[in-house]
Order: C-alpha cells, then structure tokens, then sequence
C-alpha cells in the first residue's frame, strides 16, 4: 500500500507502532480524528512524500526517526498537544519541504537557524505556540519565497511511474482557514503570530519578494517596522498587530497595492499614515490603539506630525474653560475684598460694630460649651 487515508473519522486511541513492516508508505493522511499518544518512531522509516496528523490529541515530542524522511514535501501537525523545541534536524534533513504546520501545540524553545536552509519552503506556521528568542534574520534564505515568478501552479509528488500526486492544504490566510489544491504552488505564507517572540522583526525580510502573506501579531516585538517591507510588493495580507512596536508606518507601504487584509493595531506607532490608495480603504480598526493620524482616521496631522484637532481645537476649547475659570476667581475675590473686608478697614463704626458682633458670639460659644462641660 502507497497511499493510506483515513481522515475525518471517529478514530480514538494511538497510532500503533508497526510501520516498519511496509515497504513503503508515501502518503499518509489521519487529520481530524480522535487520536492520541505519540508518533510512533517507526513512522519515520516509512519516508512518506505526506505526514498529516492535523486536528487530534496527541503529544510528545517528534521522535528523531522523522529525519529520515528526506522525501517529506508536506508535513501537517497543527492543532494537537506536540511539545518540546521545533528540532534542528527538519531544516537540515527535510530539505525538500514545501509546507510545515506546526500551528497551534505546545512548541516552545527558539527558532531554529537550520529552518533557513528550506530553499523550496513556501508555507511556514508556526503560529499559537510557546515559541520565544528573535525572529531568524536568515529567513531570508527562503528561496522559494524571494521569487515572484511561480513556474508550477500545484505541489506534487510522484506516486507511480508518470503519475504525479498532487497536494491539497488548509492554509489559515487573511485570519480565516481556506483550502488550496490547484493553487497550492502559488501561495506563500509565514505565520509566527501568538507567540512569545522578542526582539525587532529583521530587515532581511524584506528580501521575500514573492512573499503573499506575513503574520507576526500577537508576540512581543520592539523596533520599528522595517522599510523593506515595503519591497514586497505581492502581498496580499500583513498582520503585525498586538506587539510594541513603535516609530512611523514606513512611506514605502504606500507600494503595497495588492494589499486586502492589514492590521498594525495596538503598537506604539505615531506619525502619519502614508498615502495609498490602499492604506486609506482599511477601516480604523486596523490603526486603532496607536497614536497615529491621517486619512482613513478622522485625526488630521501637522507638519509635525501631531493631530492638529486635538492640539489646535482642544487647545482653544481648553484654554476658553481656563480663562474663565481665572475671570470668576478674580470676579470673587474683587467682589469679596471690596463689599466685606475693605469697609472693615476704611469704617470706624462698622470694625468696631464688627467686632463687637464677633465678641457676643464667641461669648454665646463659651456659656454653651461650659453648660455642656457642667
């Protein structure tokens, strides 16, 4: 048998440890199902072209046998338990990857430098981990990545003498979860989002001209956002919400204009943003816990880069409510010192009439607290 699968099924327990007994095994499919435990070691030696275990309960770590899968075109273990570091040895023994999912498990650890040298990558998720360090500046090493010229439409592998077989994914693109078969070998994507990421995000990056897709929301990055990116001219989706960063969107955003889904909220970001046709049809959600200004926000920017309603308009309203704040104090105190306190100094007959009063009181004060004390 070549080809097993049985996916989308009621399948519980574990996968049985008793792969070295096929000779070859090149696709292997057993997504969304009930499946727990750890891969088994001898799956490894099965060197399929396809491993797709996405959306079961298993855990572990990835046993050392899987790299000796030096076939391996598509591995797919999104949305399980799998745990331990992302292993060094996927970039230095599965250099024929196209697509790694590891979305959604318990990852943690750095990423590795050896995922650089994945020269035929095209689809990287590594996203709703526990992953933390730097982003790799050699991600730009991804040849399949920083060409904007596709010469095959479909991933494929062969499965028998002149007949190919060809790839389908779920790929999560533009925040929903999409299928691609037939255009598979178009798409590319690198998702870090919702991890514990540090550090700035690497102009090298921007090297990625055929790039279409780049999440790095939810992590904790610092800096500002690299220029480059602007070179990137193909994308399609840029999502760097919910980090830190700070400074201005670079003027070169104003060239993404395949751009339809954008989001830079709740960073530190100030300035204005810069004009294009397509920055300026998102809605304010995209720009919203920030401390920008400028169209699509009802904001308007001065030479300095401030919102001229807030300094010129608030100012003024302000300054109205201080001014007359000052003018009822110095009413007061005009109209109290000259109507009470200043006949008290000019009028005989009122100061001592005045004290005379202020004496019979006190005098009243003493006989009642001293009936009291009684």
């Amino acid at each position: 048998m070549v080809t097993l699968y049985i996916d989308t099924n009621l399948l519980i327990g574990e996968i049985p440890d008793c792969w070295n007994h096929w000779e070859i095994l090149a696709y292997l499919n057993l997504e969304n199902n009930h499946l727990t435990g750890k891969i088994p070691p001898t799956l490894g030696y099965t060197d399929p072209f396809m491993l797709n275990l996405r959306n079961n309960s298993m855990f572990g770590e990835l046993p050392s046998t899987l790299q000796n899968s030096r076939d391996l075109i598509m591995i797919d273990l999104s949305e399980n338990h799998f745990s331990g570091s992302v292993p060094a040895w996927i970039g230095d023994k599965l250099s024929s990857l196209v697509i790694l999912s590891l979305r959604s498990n318990n990852f943690v650890g750095h990423i590795p430098h050896k995922i650089c040298d994945l020269q035929f990558l095209q689809n990287l998720d590594l996203s709703q981990n526990n992953i933390s360090g730097v982003i790799p500046k050699c991600f730009n090493n991804f040849s399949a990545m920083a060409t904007k010229n596709k010469t095959n439409n479909e991933v494929s592998a062969p499965l028998v003498i002149d007949f190919p077989f060809y790839f389908k994914a779920l790929l999560v693109l533009k925040g929903r979860e999409d299928e691609y078969g037939s255009t598979l070998g178009l798409v590319t994507n690198i998702d870090l989002s919702a991890n514990n990421l540090t550090g700035e995000i690497p102009k090298e990056i921007g090297s990625l001209v055929g790039l279409l897709s780049l999440n790095f929301s939810g992590n904790l990055l610092t800096g500002n956002i690299p220029d480059t990116i602007g070179n990137m001219e193909l994308m399609e989706s840029l999502d760097l919400s919910m980090n830190r960063l700070n400074g201005e969107i670079p003027p070169s955003f104003s060239k993404l204009n395949f751009l339809n889904h954008f989001n830079v909220s709740y960073n530190n970001l100030t300035g204005q943003i810069p004009t294009s046709t397509q920055l300026q049809s998102f809605e304010n959600l995209s720009y919203v816990g920030n401390h920008l200004c400028g169209p699509p926000l009802t904001k308007n920017c001065s030479t300095k880069g401030f919102s001229t309603d807030v300094v010129n308009n608030g100012s003024s309203s302000e300054g109205s409510k201080v001014n007359w704040l000052y003018v009822s104090i110095v009413i007061g105190f005009v109209m109290g010192f000259w109507g009470i306190v200043a006949p008290l100094f000019f009028i005989r007959s009122w100061r001592i009439a005045y004290y005379r009063k202020l004496d019979h009181i006190c005098g009243k004060l003493y006989v009642f607290w001293a009936t009291i004390g009684m």
